[in-house]
């Protein structure tokens, strides 16, 4: 089993699926760094040689942030959201949508399940 960025990649998936698996590597960039390493691309993980993973491995820790540096720096920017105190950074704390989205109904998946309120009944 590879191990790319701290994270077992499938073996038995091709190349670009497998990148994938790693938090901050979605399809293109998965393409991208194939590309780069000089992957073709019906390749499965199981086939490649040790020196091909570790061009991989070589090519995301230089031009890529991914896994724990990646999670970090979204924890940052969303703390100092909170910390300036703007509209986003409220909505952050309250723990309701950020992009725009209406709370009247539907938002069930920052507010939580719906809590009952006593006495309304229609």
């Amino acid at each position: 089993m590879a191990r790319i960025a701290g994270v077992n990649i499938p073996t038995n998936k091709r190349v670009v699926i497998a990148l994938q698996y790693i938090h901050g590597i979605g399809q293109a960039k998965a393409v991208e760094i194939c590309e780069k390493v000089k992957i073709d691309a019906p390749r499965r993980v199981n086939e490649l040689s040790d020196a091909e993973v570790i061009q991989i491995r070589e090519v995301i820790d230089g031009d890529y942030m991914v896994e724990g540096d990646l999670r970090r720096d979204v924890a940052m920017n969303i703390k100092r959201l909170m910390d300036l105190g703007c509209y986003r950074g409220l909505r952050h704390r309250r723990g309701l949508p950020v992009r725009g989205q209406r709370t009247h109904t539907n938002a069930r998946t920052r507010k939580g399940p719906a809590k009952p309120i006593a006495g309304k009944k229609k």
